[in-house]
């Protein structure tokens, strides 16, 4: 395999399914309380959760040290030729950029840096689909071509459920945070132009369920092959209730059960949920 495909801790893809695909990972790092952590190596999404629900300051993220970057593709520069790297948003992480950086410093190996423009198992989809086709022996430009018609499809929305993460992560002032609190709102949030923006606003979880599934009915009706993810911040059963829904309603979508991990929990926060899908 002259490929090697790296992704960041972002993607949220489990070690298991990492090692099968021969899928490389640079963590990005989490800060609480002081103590920096590594996701999806130092502490996992459970941990997480546990440790931050009490804190009343919000952690910290930052990106990978690009030197982590170099030496990774240092190593893999021992056995393979080419390399796809597959980033969260560069409108919310300056890894992209990073590793960008990374590979014109790093010389015998030439290193194709793609900007998913989401993050999670949205950026998951793009990660499985270059691996599976480096698997294949195919080469990285022909690899790019994929994942730009994955692009043209690909479509995710989240629903946060506590807005005082988004009033702490500096997105809603606090008479926004408080009103929508009381009116029980349930933004819907997706990215436009790489960053994470408002989609719409919706009152009550139930009905905010509702929306997504009115959103993915709209490629699901149509009856082409859809592949989604639902994804939940540690809140697995309202996930696997919005999954049966899901199963219930479409035999053309092949669903997967994902996770917001540390990172994209800071920023969302515990008890949402989000949901992905692109067109096979």
């Amino acid at each position: 395999m002259t490929v090697a495909i790296i992704t960041d801790s972002t993607a949220y893809i489990p070690k298991e399914i990492r090692e099968e695909y021969h899928i490389h990972m640079v963590p990005l790092t989490v800060t609480i309380d002081g103590q920096s952590y590594q996701e999806e190596v130092d502490l996992t999404a459970s941990e997480f959760y546990d440790l931050v629900r009490e804190e009343k300051s919000l952690p910290k993220t930052s990106q990978p040290a690009i030197g982590l970057m170099v030496d990774l593709l240092e190593q893999l520069k021992e056995d393979h030729d080419e390399v796809v790297s597959i980033h969260l948003s560069s409108g919310i992480s300056g890894t992209y950029q990073s590793m960008q950086a990374a590979g014109s410093m790093v010389e015998g190996i030439k290193t194709y840096a793609f900007d998913s423009e989401v993050s999670c198992m949205a950026q998951g989809f793009y990660v499985l689909e270059a691996a599976k086709l480096a698997q294949k022996g195919v080469q990285a430009t022909e690899i790019l071509e994929k994942l730009n018609t994955v692009k043209q499809s690909l479509r995710a929305y989240f629903v946060v459920d506590d807005l005082n993460h988004l009033h702490r992560g500096g997105r809603l002032n606090g008479a926004q945070a408080l009103v929508g609190s009381v009116l029980q709102v349930k933004p819907i949030l997706h990215f436009a132009e790489t960053k994470i923006v408002p989609f719409e606003k919706i009152r009550t979880q139930k009905k905010a369920f509702k929306r997504l599934i009115e959103l993915i009915d709209e490629d699901a009706s149509t009856g082409v092959p859809l592949r989604a993810t639902v994804i939940h911040a540690n809140c697995p059963l309202v996930a696997e209730q919005l999954m049966r829904e899901l199963k219930d309603r479409y035999t053309n979508v092949e669903l997967t059960l994902s996770y917001f991990g540390p990172v994209i929990g800071t920023h969302l926060g515990e008890g949402s949920i989000g949901l992905g899908w692109y067109k096979l």
